[in-house]
């Protein structure tokens, strides 16, 4: 007797994570992975919708047309709110570089033509619109006249964050306080600022004498810095501060200043704005304080897009 083995389409197609779904990428595939990335960004397709300039029906048909075309479930959307699944999380994850890698090699096709196009993404470090030092603004006017086709895309990130972002290429240019280098990176010198204590209007130290102070007698008082590796951390190490709250800004740092219970450094033109509040107060600046060199930073390997050399250069001259 001959035994006929039945067809696995039922089987299959209960459940799709056993069968392949993704064959070749097609440019409705980039669609509908840009309109996800946009929607997690966002938080939500209603919110979306104003960035994608489409109807929010249509967001959710294309991310229902992603998930079929994946296989997967992405997200969890209702009354909770919308949050990602650890699978959509992955996808999420995988779409960035996938994305990046598209527009790198879009920005190369653009260098073979020898002009300029595509996107920038240029990565900055905290609170340095308020530095008279920073002339970033004066880089952009003179970049946008040299490459109006590029399409500029600005962030605000930790210097860990921009570092890693340019190794991997998620950002082309990064601005960061110059602290440890990597062979990986390219540096130069850009502009400096001044780093100096301060303490809250509520703390012991705020209207006081402090010429007897020493940073010796700083360790009474609790300190608050930064929790990665930056010219902050190598001061509270070198002069022995003991950490006792942690901030990864200089927002979050100005925050635990501002509650009374934290000593802490920021930059001088930064905290300028509390000081004339009353908020906040420079603890003997003329002792405490340190000066922190700005560089621009760029990949070394595989060589940056034109676009992001460009920048460079215009940020070199208008800090010239």
């Amino acid at each position: 007797m001959q035994v006929k083995t039945p067809p696995p389409t039922p089987a299959t197609a209960s459940n799709p994570k056993h069968r392949a779904v993704l064959g070749q990428l097609s440019d409705m595939d980039l669609r509908l992975l840009q309109v996800f990335k946009a929607v997690v960004e966002c938080g939500g397709m209603s919110a979306a919708e104003l960035e994608l300039n489409i109807g929010t029906s249509t967001v959710s048909r294309h991310m229902k047309d992603l998930e079929t075309r994946l296989g997967l479930t992405l997200c969890r959307r209702g009354r909770a709110g919308f949050a990602l699944t650890a699978e959509g999380q992955r996808v999420y994850d995988e779409t960035l570089r996938l994305l990046s890698a598209v527009d790198s090699f879009r920005s190369s096709i653009d260098d073979i033509h020898r002009r300029m196009g595509g996107r920038l993404e240029v990565a900055v470090f905290d609170k340095t619109a308020s530095n008279p030092a920073a002339h970033i603004g004066d880089a952009i006017a003179l970049f946008a006249s040299q490459a109006p086709e590029v399409s500029l895309q600005m962030h605000v990130a930790s210097i860990p964050a921009i570092e890693r972002g340019l190794i991997d290429g998620s950002f082309h240019v990064g601005i960061i306080p110059a602290h440890r280098t990597s062979q990986s990176l390219v540096y130069a010198d850009l502009f400096a600022e001044t780093m100096l204590l301060y303490c809250g209007a509520r703390h012991p130290l705020f209207g006081g004498d402090h010429a007897a102070l020493t940073w010796e007698a700083l360790r009474a008082y609790q300190f608050a810095g930064l929790g990665y590796h930056s010219p902050n951390m190598e001061l509270s190490h070198s002069t022995r501060l003991p950490r006792k709250a942690t901030g990864f800004d200089q927002e979050s740092i100005a925050t635990l200043i501002l509650s009374g219970r934290y000593l802490g450094f920021l930059p001088d033109h930064y905290a300028e704005g509390f000081e004339r509040q009353g908020l906040m107060q420079a603890v003997s600046p003329a002792q405490f304080h340190y000066r922190c060199q700005f560089v621009s930073v760029l990949r070394k390997s595989p060589q940056p897009p034109r676009a992001a050399q460009a920048f460079a250069q215009c940020l070199l001259q208008a800090h010239g």
